[in-house]
């Protein structure tokens, strides 16, 4: 189905990214985690929170752990987001970060136009 997307206001929040000592390890809300997926961490964000996160390019991830904890860093994006994004060769940047709030049908009249 072709989708609206709301977003919350933009946010740039310092990022790094986790990924090979974590990987198979339980996550903080019990999924197996997954270093390939298109996760993050973040310390107070509600698990299944998605965010829109660019850097060089932009994904979405749901937030499914918690962190990071080192100085002061915001988000933590797992290693299959953060190469999608650009972020591996750097390790920490400040990135655009957007709340993904609701999707809705795009419509006309009424009338759904895809499913």
């Amino acid at each position: 189905m072709l989708m609206n997307t709301i977003f919350a206001s933009t946010l740039y929040m310092l990022t790094s990214w986790y990924g090979p000592g974590f990987h198979g390890r339980l996550t903080a809300n019990g999924e197996t985690y997954n270093q390939h997926g298109l996760t993050a961490a973040h310390k107070t964000l509600p698990f299944g929170t998605r965010l829109r996160v660019c850097h060089q390019g932009c994904v979405v991830v749901r937030i499914n752990d918690r962190g990071p904890y080192i100085g002061e860093r915001e988000l933590d994006l797992s290693y299959g987001a953060a190469a999608l994004i650009g972020l591996i060769p750097k390790g920490v940047a400040t990135i655009e970060v957007k709340e993904l709030i609701s999707t809705q049908p795009l419509s006309v009249s009424g009338h759904t136009i895809l499913e």
